[in-house]
């Protein structure tokens, strides 16, 4: 076990305040004096490389795949956010709510890779307001609060990636579309109709798939509904995890465990091997019995994916906005204005009711 928790700090060579990591530019940055430094980046290692998941779920992964850092749980959507040891207060980025830190350590897998913050804060800003001011009915002291805003927050989010082997072996049906024409007599005419019918025929047989970074949300602070949509993610450009490019953000611990997220990951596996079961049948249409997968060589990567978060509290509700921070996608609570809907409405009727008058006076 670690002696400390790990602390993620980089104190500018020249100055001494704290270095932080310039999205899109590769190197850390001092705002305090303007000094510059290149990235030194992990120790070669051969690329990103997988782990065994067997083994995690047996507690024997090597102690260096283990780390514990210092976080703060917050205690209304209970996400787990790593601080600085000289922070001693600050507001969830998720929820808005005040919370205090260094409320305990998380002891956890240490990411393996992660995807760098491409899009500054300024930009993630941009994309934000574009996406508010693209909303009809949204309430209009939102997108000037928003626009006038307070600072967005780099959140580096956690994810599970597995792969695995998998073979399957079916038994279904195949079912092959063919018509008869039958004569019906309908108010003393006859007529003919075609009617489609079905002739299915047993088959069996087997697929095999290997699946390569099945991707799984391993947060609980925030609807997956828009994680999913910040989709799709480069993982092809991950780099190994380094610190460094945690400077001057913030890192989620994940709060979905390993075995949890198999499970999940597991069920897109079954929906994609079924797809692949129904091709295999062919036909016109399919019928599936039953699946038998026998599933292997499984191993897994915890990383970190980048997310700029703004959490604002308007007329005491919270409104959760996410931005992607290699694309700029947008995804968020939906605000809406009941002031500026009742008024679309009565211009509605009104437009309505002068049409109808203009009608009845013309008849």
């Amino acid at each position: 076990m670690p002696d400390a928790p790990q602390e993620h700090r980089f104190p500018c060579d020249n100055c001494g305040a704290d270095f932080r990591f310039a999205a899109g530019e590769g190197k850390l940055i001092c705002d305090h004096c303007g000094n510059e430094a290149e990235m030194a980046g992990p120790p070669p290692s051969g690329g990103i490389k997988e782990l065994d998941f067997k083994a995690a779920l047996q507690a024997r992964l090597p102690e260096a795949e283990i780390e514990e850092t210092r976080v703060s749980s917050c205690p209304n959507c209970g996400a787990q956010v790593e601080f600085d040891a000289d922070t001693h207060a600050a507001e969830c980025p998720f929820c808005a709510t005040p919370v205090v830190t260094d409320t305990g350590t998380h002891r956890h897998i240490k990411p393996r890779g992660l995807l760098p913050f491409a899009l500054s804060e300024s930009a993630a800003h941009d994309a934000m307001n574009d996406w508010l001011g693209g909303l009809w009915f949204a309430p209009g002291g939102l997108q000037e609060y928003a626009r006038k805003g307070r600072r967005m927050e780099g959140i580096y989010t956690p994810y599970w990636t597995f792969d695995a082997e998998t073979k399957s072996s079916y038994r279904g049906e195949r079912g092959t579309v063919y018509y008869e024409t039958r004569t019906v007599t309908r108010n003393g005419k006859t007529e003919t109709q075609r009617v489609q019918k079905i002739r299915w025929r047993r088959t069996s047989g087997r697929v095999a798939r290997f699946f390569d970074d099945v991707l799984v949300l391993a947060s609980k602070s925030l609807p997956k509904r828009y994680t999913d949509a910040l989709q799709p993610w480069d993982l092809s450009a991950l780099e190994p995890y380094s610190p460094e490019y945690l400077a001057g953000f913030r890192a989620e611990g994940y709060t979905v465990e390993l075995d949890e997220g198999f499970h999940e990951a597991r069920a897109h596996m079954d929906r994609v091997i079924e797809r692949d079961v129904r091709f295999d049948i062919g036909g016109d249409r399919q019928r599936i019995h039953d699946v038998d997968t026998a599933i292997s060589d499984v191993t897994f990567k915890h990383i970190l994916l980048p997310v700029w978060m703004a959490a604002y509290r308007y007329r005491d509700k919270t409104y959760r906005f996410v931005v992607n921070g290699r694309t700029g996608r947008v995804q968020g609570e939906r605000p809406w204005s009941a002031i500026k809907i009742a008024i679309a409405v009565a211009l509605g009727l009104i437009v309505a009711g002068g049409i109808g008058y203009v009608v009845a006076q013309n008849q």
